[in-house]
């Protein structure tokens, strides 16, 4: 009940401008997992007002990752419509367990002395775990791009450390629409990995014709 009732609170006086991240935000989402090439300008939109919003709460990772997101925006639209081989969009890909393994051991270990720079020279709020999520965001966020399905296993821990910190910080709106990505992740990852078969079996089909 008091978060239902924090939520009440929150959506009583939220700016326009918050509602309006919160709306791109999950449109975002939503178009990512279809493979609309309209994610893209959703995610520049809702990262350019978050931006701002992040950092006028002292998540100052957050608020720069966001920034980084709008970089991300453009090259997630060029990828999905000039990259791969043939020029014409990039198709789902898995990456082995290897390549994962070493990402996460190197993005650990830039997380950790960033988090101690955060921890020792700024007013950052849970330097730590505000700077881990950045890092692997700003990692997964790219994985996005490249059309990599194992993104949406990355963005399940991200948004998960997010709600503990969103909740904390009592950004009950933003709270809620990470609860929301987490189910979304699981859905975008099975949509993803149908996708990643079909295409196997239409370039079988291809190569036999």
């Amino acid at each position: 009940m008091e978060l239902l009732t924090k939520i009440q609170s929150e959506m009583s006086v939220m700016t326009n401008w918050e509602a309006l991240a919160v709306i791109l935000a999950v449109a975002y989402l939503v178009l990512a997992m279809k493979q609309n090439i309209w994610c893209w300008a959703a995610a520049f939109s809702s990262s350019l007002i978050f931006t701002i919003i992040f950092w006028k709460v002292s998540l100052l990772m957050d608020s720069i990752l966001n920034f980084y997101y709008i970089a991300m925006a453009v090259y997630g639209y060029w990828m999905w419509t000039k990259g791969g081989n043939n020029s014409h969009g990039v198709k789902v890909v898995s990456w082995s367990k290897q390549r994962h393994l070493a990402i996460i051991a190197t993005t650990t270990v830039v997380s950790l002395i960033l988090g101690y720079f955060m921890a020792n020279h700024t007013h950052a709020s849970y330097p730590y775990l505000d700077t881990a999520t950045t890092c692997f965001a700003i990692v997964t966020t790219y994985l996005v791009a490249k059309k990599v399905l194992e993104n949406w296993l990355y963005w399940l821990v991200i948004n998960s450390v997010s709600l503990y910190l969103y909740i904390n910080k009592e950004l009950m709106l933003t709270s809620v629409l990470f609860g929301l990505y987490l189910v979304l992740a699981i859905i975008g990852y099975k949509q993803w990995r149908d996708s990643m078969k079909q295409n196997s079996i239409n370039n079988k089909t291809e190569s036999l014709t």
